[in-house]
């Protein structure tokens, strides 16, 4: 099979070094990775923009992401990850809520396989599915990172609502 992706970046965040990369057509891939060879980075307009991006979003100064992507998956991973997409930065959806939501909640193993199929975390903000009980579960940068995340993200929130109520 060939390869889906012909540039490739880091870029170190609060969670660790990530790795992006691109098509001609968008993003493809961000996931976290341990090292990398400085040799092997091949950038593009995609991975600049997306590299600004995931950096206001560690700032606190981003909630959505512009940068074009490029998915591949099956159909019904596509439609999960764009439900994905739909929750709203700083909140949480159970993965029984996003196969109702989805049409058919006796889906939800094969919402969790697609949501764990994500190859665009963050941007696809798979981290925001949580379980029926409120427990982080899945997460293919390790729950500390889910945990992270959802946190950063609700601080956000509460510190705009914050500001909101004194202004008014």
């Amino acid at each position: 099979m060939a390869e889906l992706f012909s540039h490739i970046d880091f870029i170190k965040s609060p969670i660790g070094s990530i790795c992006i990369r691109a098509s001609e057509r968008g993003i493809t891939d961000l996931f976290y990775v341990d090292e990398y060879e400085e040799d092997k980075l091949s950038k593009n307009q995609f991975i600049k923009k997306c590299k600004i991006e995931l950096n206001e979003y560690f700032e606190g100064k981003r909630k959505l992401f512009n940068v074009p992507i490029d998915l591949y998956g099956t159909e019904f991973q596509k439609s999960v990850w764009f439900e994905l997409l739909k929750i709203p930065f700083g909140n949480t959806i159970s993965y029984l809520s996003l196969a109702s939501k989805l049409g058919n909640k006796n889906k939800i193993r094969a919402v969790a396989k697609a949501n764990a199929q994500n190859k665009l975390s963050i941007i696809v903000p798979c981290h925001r599915v949580i379980g029926a009980n409120g427990d982080l579960i899945g997460y293919s940068g390790g729950l500390w990172r889910k945990k992270w995340l959802i946190e950063h993200e609700e601080k956000i929130e509460y510190n705009r609502k914050q500001l909101t109520f004194f202004e008014s």
